[in-house]
């Protein structure tokens, strides 16, 4: 029986992370075959643990940006040491580490399972809205003419137009994003403005889609057309909030098939978000 009092809490390694990652892909998470790298580039002091005798047992993110948002993520525990109080441990530990590194006042975000929903909600994060994650199957699929590829130079206007959809302006996060390996970025474009982009990337299993932001429903069916053509006899999945009526209605068209639910939570005032522009959330480890 492990003793909670002996567990250290401290910051991760990038290799930390790397086994928090094959943990989570061992679990069905899918993570991306860039994760690591774009995750601790982003913010290597998000990333935080309990270890007996040095060994890594349970770990999660606490990613911030500009000290104005938060989000609690990639929460993990050792298969070998569940259910003896690690993760409640962890997760009040990671949480006011979290607080720590923000403004006073700033909100935190999370997506949680829905069995753990009741458990944030003692620890101060309200429910906002539901998360599905509904897998696609490629097609062949006719797309405007105004989808364009994001070039280097495109970076800052795409940082601009995300920080309007996600609330915060993430822009090392989103250089990364854009530039990774095995994947693709598309924006919809009409003369130099921006109106909406979606990313896929290489995950475990096929491709995830996200974010797959756009101004109203025909510019999301453009980009998700675009999306699902990219790759032949692959499955894509994308996290979509149910809040957006026109964004579960589109994945329903294409037959999506419902694998997965969690649901957004925050702590403090939540953050007033575009939810019509939203048709597909980033990643659930980061927002």
């Amino acid at each position: 029986m492990i003793n909670l009092e002996s567990l250290e809490f401290k910051k991760l390694n990038k290799l930390n992370l790397n086994t928090l990652l094959n943990w989570a892909a061992k679990e069905g998470w899918n993570p991306g075959k860039n994760d690591a790298d774009l995750f601790w580039a982003t913010d290597p002091d998000a990333y935080y643990g309990l270890f007996e005798n040095n060994e890594l047992v349970a770990g999660g993110a606490i990613t911030a940006y500009n000290m104005e948002f938060g989000f609690m993520g990639l929460f993990i525990v050792n298969p070998e040491f569940r259910r003896s109080g690690i993760g409640k441990k962890l997760w009040y530990l990671r949480r006011d580490q979290l607080i720590k590194r923000l403004k006073e006042d700033a909100a935190i975000g999370m997506d949680g399972v829905v069995t753990m929903q009741p458990f944030y909600k003692q620890g101060g994060f309200n429910f906002a809205f539901k998360d599905t994650r509904y897998q696609l199957v490629s097609a062949k699929r006719n797309y405007s003419e105004n989808i364009l590829s994001i070039n280097p130079d495109e970076y800052n206007a795409i940082i601009e137009y995300d920080k309007i959809c996600f609330g915060f302006k993430r822009s090392t996060f989103i250089k990364l994003w854009l530039s990774q390996k095995n994947s693709v970025s598309y924006q919809y474009q009409i003369g130099n403005e921006i109106l909406g982009y979606a990313t896929i990337r290489k995950t475990e299993i096929g491709y995830k889609i996200g974010p797959l932001f756009a101004d109203s429903p025909v510019i999301a069916e453009n980009l998700l057309n675009y999306c699902v053509s990219s790759f032949k006899d692959e499955v894509y999945f994308i996290d979509v909030p149910s809040i957006n009526s026109d964004a579960t209605k589109l994945v329903l068209e294409y037959s999506g098939t419902a694998v997965f639910e969690c649901g957004r939570m925050y702590y403090g005032t939540p953050p007033l978000l575009p939810m019509h522009k939203i048709y597909g959330i980033t990643t659930l480890e980061l927002g």
